[in-house]
């Protein structure tokens, strides 16, 4: 075997639908969800091109027990590696489907509140004559 290979992708995107987590049979946790990357450019005449591309994530264990804190909309730091598996549907048709398993997620920028939370933060903020510095 060639052990003179990579297998892995760094993306920096914003999640398309908040993840769901799941259990397989063996009650081992996994969650998925969606983000999307967008590329730029500008063409042969000059007009500025847009591109988004739609990524399916995997989460195992303990990150998809984290990623149930995360919301659609947020920007979000993924490193990991890319797997494909196929499977036959009733019609014995074969699919395949490229997913990135991810093994560190970031949260980047800032973090959305639910609305209860941010109900009890403002009443609890401090005014600035209240802070010691």
């Amino acid at each position: 075997m060639n052990r003179n290979s990579a297998n892995r992708v760094i993306l920096v995107g914003y999640i398309g639908a908040t993840p769901e987590v799941k259990a397989t049979k063996n009650d081992r946790k996994f969650s998925h969800f969606t983000m999307a990357t967008n590329y730029g450019w500008r063409d042969a005449k000059g007009e500025y091109q847009d591109r988004t591309d739609w990524h399916r994530v995997v989460c195992w264990g303990n990150l998809a027990e984290y990623s149930k804190r995360l919301a659609k909309g947020q920007q979000l730091y993924i490193e990991g590696s890319l797997r494909t598996r196929e499977w036959i549907d009733g019609d014995k048709k074969k699919h395949y489907i490229t997913e990135v398993y991810a093994e560190i997620l970031t949260p980047l920028g800032k973090r959305k509140e639910k609305p209860e939370e941010g109900a009890e933060a403002k009443a609890d903020e401090k005014t600035g004559d209240d802070v010691p510095f």
